[in-house]
């Protein structure tokens, strides 16, 4: 089900449209949002920490700084599902169902998306430059990274 079902019904329409626009318009954007679905997840959890600005902003955090994009198109999807429904949907939740849009709009496959996440109200850049995998990183570190989050070396060449 639905979690957002009765308090914003458009949601899921909401952000497929504006995702498939988006990858129709540039196609490397889908891979681009699942990266900052990644990067988000990495440091804090999947709580949309990443979209926060401010000084202590993830995104200039060295892993994120030039090598994250994809922000506009959130964005917009936010700007669209507060007109809808405004104070309703998390950040969080926004980022994940563009992540998985992205994905299918691409071709790849289809699952079911949880919802209900809520969004952090703070942002840890030093955590984002000793969580994430470094620009600077060998094979080696780069797969203990993520097996360091439960990830498997399949899961590393997806989402690298």
């Amino acid at each position: 089900p639905n979690y957002y079902q009765k308090s914003c019904p458009n949601l899921l329409s909401i952000v497929k449209s504006t995702v498939k626009a988006a990858v129709a318009k540039e196609p490397r954007i889908g891979a681009s949002i699942l990266r900052l679905h990644f990067h988000d997840c990495f440091v804090q959890g999947c709580d949309a920490s990443l979209l926060l600005d401010g000084s202590a902003s993830e995104k200039f955090a060295a892993p994120n700084n030039n090598s994250t994009r994809g922000f506009e198109v959130t964005d917009d999807i936010k700007s669209k599902v507060e007109a809808a429904c405004s104070g309703v949907v998390s950040c969080a939740d926004i980022l994940t169902l563009a992540a998985h849009d992205s994905i299918v709009e691409l071709g790849g496959p289809e699952w079911s998306v949880p919802l209900g996440r809520r969004d952090s109200k703070t942002a840890n850049a030093n955590l984002a430059n000793t969580a994430l995998p470094a620009p600077t990183f060998n094979l080696a570190n780069i797969t203990k990274s993520f097996q360091d989050q439960g990830l498997s070396v399949k899961d590393m060449v997806v989402l690298s």
